[in-house]
């Protein structure tokens, strides 16, 4: 019944990730805790966050003010983003892999420990030059590992004058598109899991279209609760690992 335990892993990943960024801190120290290798984990959740995303920024682009002309400018910085980030993380070893896990888990938890509420603004008609260098930033980074990368997003379109809602949609249109390239170059290489990945992505979808639809009504103190304690438990884990020399 391991199908059971992805589904769900998936749509618990996909439900908080979609609110607010952060889901990763979800997924991935699960994935890691059962014995997933970390290339893998990190493939089944470009797989899966590929289909959820594109879900949810559906949903929203029909609700919101989204522009066809900015969507156009992010798809090469974030196909982009995604494919270097993936490409790079398919050269490196599963020691090397899980160091940057937990030097990037530790940044993440931080980004969601001091954050600040974000506050609302009014939706703009064109996003300014100066933010195109970030967002390909965190396409990269997205691309070879991703906790915490939604969140970055959240905030680079919220400081650029976006709305809530149409932040998140933006925020997910580029998830699809630097997932769609990095899940490119971890086909050519060799680690998706097929066992794991179709049903991290069903459960995907289903929490990627529950969230958006409570968007503006779920508390998220306890959610934010929930993730500071995975992340620390899943940075114990993978330090114990390093040290006994398991990896």
């Amino acid at each position: 019944m391991d199908w059971v335990l992805f589904v769900l892993v998936g749509f618990a990943t996909s439900f908080v990730g979609t609110l607010a960024g952060g889901g990763g801190l979800i997924g991935m120290p699960v994935l890691l805790m059962i014995g997933v290798p970390i290339h893998q984990a990190i493939s089944a959740a470009k797989f899966s966050n590929t289909i959820s995303s594109f879900s949810s920024f559906f949903v929203l682009f029909r609700q919101q003010s989204i522009r066809w002309k900015q969507l156009l400018l992010i798809i090469p910085i974030s196909l982009g983003g995604g494919a270097t980030g993936g490409a790079i993380a398919s050269l490196l070893s599963e020691r090397t892999m899980t160091i940057i896990a937990i030097i990037l888990l530790m940044f993440a938890l931080c980004l969601q420990v001091f954050k600040k509420q974000p506050g609302q603004a009014a939706a703009v008609p064109a996003l300014p030059k100066t933010l195109y260098p970030i967002l390909c930033g965190i396409s990269v980074y997205d691309g070879m590992f991703g906790p915490g990368q939604a969140t970055m997003l959240m905030y680079a379109y919220l400081r650029a004058g976006m709305d809530y809602l149409s932040a998140m949609a933006l925020t997910r249109f580029q998830t699809f598109i630097s997932c769609f390239g990095a899940l490119t170059s971890y086909l050519y290489s060799g680690h998706v899991n097929w066992h794991i990945a179709p049903f991290l992505a069903i459960g995907s979808l289903i929490g990627a279209q529950a969230s958006v639809r409570v968007a503006q009504k779920l508390k998220q103190s306890q959610l934010r609760l929930l993730l500071h304690t995975i992340t620390f438990l899943l940075i114990v884990q993978l330090l114990f690992g390093l040290a006994s020399g398991r990896h």
